[in-house]
């Protein structure tokens, strides 16, 4: 049976909200609350300018932006007219920039002015008609416009474009771990699917799950649990606009604390610093925080074990999503909860193990691990052949290799990519991993595969050491040694001050095989 969603659109999440609750407020920027009808308000006014450039339903309008109220405006002002938003990864570069507004065929973009270097130019670059700069414009004419004189002079001339839940809403690429990012083709019925099944997984209720927002916005992952949600709820979204520094981490505590929020979302290296640090006694004895939750990046088990020993109240959960599922699959919860595991699929998702063949394996038997529900993508922009690739039979081939247990718990075991095969034996580098992370001097570690002139792989491993400490390549060796068969010991360790890492803490092994390559 087919589910049946609440909403349409994005917008029309605001503006039943406005109509319930128009006083209630939504979100928190600093010292800036911005109410239900503020919002509306902000996003009628955002979308009259984008109707005036000549945006249309189905137009992309690209965001360069960093965390702020104002990106949150600009999705539901996108959703009003029936455009479709496309999220930027704002670590990007110029040229990187250009590949995503020119695949995705974006007219207008708004930018961050702190991004300019990289922004500025994208209107002689790419197709990109006009840019909206949020934060001061470095240069105003006719194509460079200032939202905050926007703002100041409002205006809801924008006619509502009333499309169906299964149009394209948003594009978000993917991180580009392993080549050029793909658009994923999201609709609002993938991410209400999502959002949906989070509520009925986590047990929330409506009004009950403000969520701070902290991780970069473009990511699916922050967009759909840590905006998306807790606005469809009717909850709030705390806007935490940077965590550089330690008095911006202290401030995101110490809005969880005030906040009384039931969960947190966050990925494995937040948790490894959380169970590092040294938090005042009064935010372990008042959090109101049932479930950490880690996504993005898989999660070390030694990071579980540290942070267990730290946070008494409050359990480390690991979950599993992907871009192109909305993004969550599956997660553990607090009343059901299996070290090692990424928890189980949330209601309404099919998650089961497939072979090469794509014929489904039994429970506890090792595969490629598919996906199949209403958060599956429509496809890949403009890949025909990559979506074929992708999705068979209504299932989304992950490119992950694990197992689902009798108990229907998902465990992940490595990327198929990241695969080692050394003389016909399969080496999955996480495993090498785990053992390196139970090193005291081991911040981050990555394992990859050097190959040989025979096409034999041997597991090559990348270590980040912790600030002010040392080791030495047959210090690591000898720890490692009795603890793998003697076909699974890393050829070499190198140590590198800083792994590359994309927004979301992910370590991209992508540039690390290709570094090895040149050993």
């Amino acid at each position: 049976m087919a589910e049946v969603y609440q909403y349409r659109n994005f917008y029309s999440i605001i503006v039943n909200n406005a109509q319930q609750n128009p006083n209630k407020t939504i979100i928190y920027d600093g010292d800036l609350k911005i109410s239900n009808q503020q919002l509306l308000a902000h996003a009628d006014n955002i979308a009259s300018y984008l109707a005036d450039a000549g945006v249309k339903a189905g137009d992309k309008v690209a965001l360069v932006m960093s965390n702020s109220w104002q990106f949150v405006a600009n999705i539901f002002a996108i959703s009003k007219l029936g455009a479709v938003l496309v999220a930027i990864n704002n670590f990007l570069k110029e040229d990187e920039i250009s590949y995503i507004l020119n695949d995705s065929q974006a007219k207008i973009l708004f930018s961050s002015a702190k991004f300019a270097k990289d922004t500025r130019e994208q209107i002689i670059k790419t197709d990109v008609e006009k840019i909206i700069w949020v934060d001061g414009a470095p240069i105003e004419n006719t194509n460079n416009l200032d939202y905050a004189k926007l703002l100041a002079n409002p205006k809801n001339t924008a006619k509502y474009v009333d499309r169906d839940a299964e149009q394209l809403a948003l594009i978000v690429y993917t991180s580009g771990t392993t080549g050029k990012p793909k658009g994923a083709m999201l609709s609002f019925k993938n991410i209400q699917s999502n959002t949906t099944a989070c509520i009925q997984h986590l047990r929330v209720k409506h009004g009950g799950i403000k969520m701070a927002c902290y991780l970069p916005m473009f990511h699916g992952f922050t967009l759909t649990v840590t905006v998306i949600l807790p606005i469809i709820t009717n909850s709030g979204v705390v806007v935490i606009r940077s965590i550089a520094t330690k008095g911006d981490f202290a401030n995101l505590l110490k809005q969880v604390l005030l906040k009384r929020m039931p969960y947190f979302a966050g990925v494995p290296d937040v948790y490894s610093a959380l169970s590092r640090a040294k938090l005042p006694w009064y935010f372990h004895m008042f959090h109101s925080v049932k479930g950490f939750i880690s996504g993005a990046a898989p999660l070390a088990e030694e990071t579980m074990r540290k942070f267990g020993e730290s946070f008494k109240r409050g359990k480390l959960l690991q979950g599993y999503g992907i871009s192109e599922c909305s993004p969550v699959v599956s997660t553990n919860v607090p009343w059901a909860n299996k070290i090692g595991s990424v928890g189980r699929a949330l209601p309404s998702y099919q998650v089961e193990c497939f072979d090469e063949e794509m014929n489904q394996v039994e429970r506890d038997t090792i595969g490629e691990i598919c996906v199949k529900g209403d958060c599956v993508m429509m496809g890949y922009f403009n890949r025909p052949a990559d979506t074929s690739d992708t999705i068979v039979d209504g299932w989304f081939r992950t490119g992950d290799i694990g197992k689902v247990d009798r108990d229907g718990f998902i465990y992940i075991i490595d990327r198929k990519k990241d695969l080692i095969i050394s003389k016909g034996m399969n080496i999955y580098p996480r495993e090498i991993e785990e053992i390196i992370y139970t090193n005291e001097k081991v911040n981050v570690c990555a394992v990859v595969g050097l190959r040989d002139i025979e096409a034999n792989e041997t597991p090559v491993v990348y270590i980040e050491l912790k600030e002010e400490t040392t080791a030495t390549e047959a210090e690591i060796k000898d720890f490692i040694r009795p603890y793998l068969a003697p076909f699974k010991q890393p050829r070499k360790i190198i140590f590198m001050e800083q792994l590359p890492r994309n927004a979301t803490g992910k370590i991209l092994k992508r540039e690390l095989r290709e570094l090895v390559n040149k050993i």
